[in-house]
C-alpha cells in the first residue's frame, strides 16, 4: 500500500498530516459521545437517578422512564418523552423530586387587606391546613405572618403531604378553603395599589 502510494506521488509526511488532521476531526466528532458515555456510567454507579424518580430540568418535570448509556428518556406529565443527554443530567442542575422520600412540602403565600385581624388570619390559615385529609399532621400544618407588603399584610401557610404527585391537587384544595374561609369572616384579599 506504501509503495503504491508512493508510486502515484504521494509523500509519507504528506499522508502522516492527512491522518493527524483526519483523527483530530474524528476526536471532536466522538467528543459529545464519549462525554455523554462517561456520564452514563456515573449516573449508573451513583444512582443520583433511577426509573420512576420524578425529576425537574430547567422547567420540565417528569418521570424518568429509562436509563441509557448514552441518554435517559424521560416522560413528562403531559405525556411527550424528552431524550436527555447524560452530560447534561450530570452537568446542569437536576432536581429529584422522590430520590429519598415522595413527601414533600407545600407553601401558600397568601395577603390580606390591611386592618385585617392577623390573629384570625392565622387561626384560618392553620384550620384549613388541618382540615385538609391530604395534609399529614407530623410536621403539623404552620401558619406565619411574614410581612408588612406594599399593598397586602403577606403570610405564609405550610404544609407537608406524603405525595409529591398530590401535590396541585393539594394547593388546589387549599386555596379554594382559604377562600372561602376568608369570604366567611370577612377577611379581603386586596388588589395591588
Amino acid at each position: 500500500f506504501l509503495i503504491m502510494l508512493r508510486v502515484l506521488g504521494f509523500q509519507l509526511n504528506q499522508l502522516t498530516l492527512l491522518g493527524g488532521a483526519l483523527g483530530v476531526g474524528i476526536g471532536f466528532g466522538l467528543q459529545a459521545i464519549v462525554n455523554n458515555f462517561a456520564s452514563g456510567l456515573i449516573l449508573l454507579f451513583e444512582r443520583p437517578i433511577k426509573v420512576g424518580d420524578t425529576i425537574q430540568i430547567g422547567t420540565e418535570w417528569g418521570e424518568v422512564k429509562q436509563l441509557g448509556l448514552r441518554a435517559t428518556i424521560v416522560q413528562t406529565f403531559d405525556n411527550a418523552e424528552i431524550v436527555v443527554p447524560n452530560s447534561d443530567l450530570i452537568t446542569g442542575q437536576v432536581t429529584n423530586w422522590t430520590l429519598g422520600d415522595r413527601r414533600v412540602r407545600i407553601k401558600i403565600p397568601v395577603g390580606v387587606a390591611y386592618g385585617s385581624d392577623v390573629s384570625k388570619v392565622l387561626e384560618i390559615l392553620t384550620s384549613c391546613g388541618n382540615l385538609n385529609p391530604m395534609v399529614l399532621s407530623n410536621p403539623q400544618p404552620t401558619a406565619l405572618f411574614l410581612a408588612f407588603g406594599t399593598s397586602s399584610l403577606d403570610f405564609e401557610l405550610r404544609v407537608w403531604i406524603p405525595e409529591f404527585l398530590d401535590k396541585l391537587q393539594v394547593l388546589s384544595d387549599l386555596n379554594q378553603d382559604i377562600d372561602n374561609e376568608f369570604a366567611m369572616n370577612n377577611i379581603e384579599i386586596p388588589f395591588p395599589q
